[in-house]
C-alpha cells in the first residue's frame, strides 16, 4: 500500500483549493464585495441609440450616440485602480441574396477608462491614437465616451458600388487587461461580459 503516494495527492490537493480560494478572496477584496451582497448588484447595460453614416470626400465617418451603464461590480473595479478597456465595433456586410452576408470590413475603436485616486478624474485614453483627456465624474466620462462624432470608417472606393451593404455596431467591455486574478472572478460573473445588441442599418448611397 502506496501511503507516501496517498498523501502526496491530498496534500496537492489541498493546496490546489487553497490556491483556488487565494485567486477568489483576492478578487472579491479588490472589488469590495460580500457575497450576500452580489444578488442585489446592478448588471450594467450597454445601448447604441442612434448611429448613422456620412460620406465626405470618399470617405464614410460614423456619428453614433451608446449609452454606457458599468455595473456595480464594473464600478467597484474602476474606482479600485482596475483599468477598464471600452470597444466599439463596427462592421460592413455586403448584402448577398443567396449567400451569407460578406463581413467586408471590420473596425475596433477602443478606449482605456481608469480611475486617479489622487487626482480623483477619471482618465480617458484613445488606444487607437493615444490622445487623452481626463473628467471629474464618471458620468461625464461615460458621456464622452457614448458620443462618437466624424470617426472615418472606410474609403468608399474600396465597396462594390453594384452591392448593398448593411452596417452595424456595437459597444463591448472588454476583459482582456483585466488582471489574471480578476479575470478568474469575470469569468464566473455574467454582468462582466457587458455588450450591447448590434445596431443595423442599410448603407445609402
Amino acid at each position: 500500500m502506496n501511503i507516501l503516494g496517498k498523501s502526496r495527492v491530498v496534500t496537492d490537493r489541498r493546496l490546489v483549493g487553497a490556491g483556488m480560494l487565494w485567486l477568489v478572496s483576492l478578487a472579491l477584496f479588490v472589488f469590495g464585495l460580500q457575497p450576500q451582497a452580489l444578488a442585489q448588484e446592478d448588471p450594467g447595460r450597454f445601448e447604441v441609440r442612434s448611429a448613422g453614416v456620412e460620406l465626405t470626400d470618399g470617405v464614410y465617418y460614423l456619428d453614433a450616440w451608446v449609452e454606457y451603464r458599468l455595473s456595480n461590480e464594473a464600478r467597484e473595479a474602476l474606482n479600485a485602480g482596475v483599468a477598464l478597456t471600452l470597444e466599439t465595433e463596427i462592421e460592413f456586410l455586403q448584402v448577398r441574396r443567396f449567400w451569407l452576408d460578406n463581413q467586408e470590413a471590420v473596425l475596433r475603436q477602443g478606449y482605456g477608462l481608469q480611475y486617479h485616486a489622487l487626482s480623483e478624474r477619471y482618465l480617458v485614453v484613445n488606444l487607437n491614437s493615444g490622445e487623452q483627456s481626463s473628467y471629474a465624474t464618471l458620468f461625464s466620462a461615460l458621456n464622452y465616451l457614448g458620443r462618437i462624432t466624424q470617426l472615418p470608417l472606410i474609403d468608399a472606393s474600396l465597396l462594390d458600388s453594384d452591392s448593398n451593404y448593411e452596417i452595424r455596431i456595437r459597444a463591448v467591455l472588454s476583459t482582456d487587461n483585466i488582471p489574471g486574478p480578476l479575470r478568474l472572478l469575470t469569468f464566473w460573473r455574467q454582468d462582466w461580459s457587458l455588450e450591447s445588441e448590434w445596431y443595423t442599418w442599410l448603407l445609402e448611397e
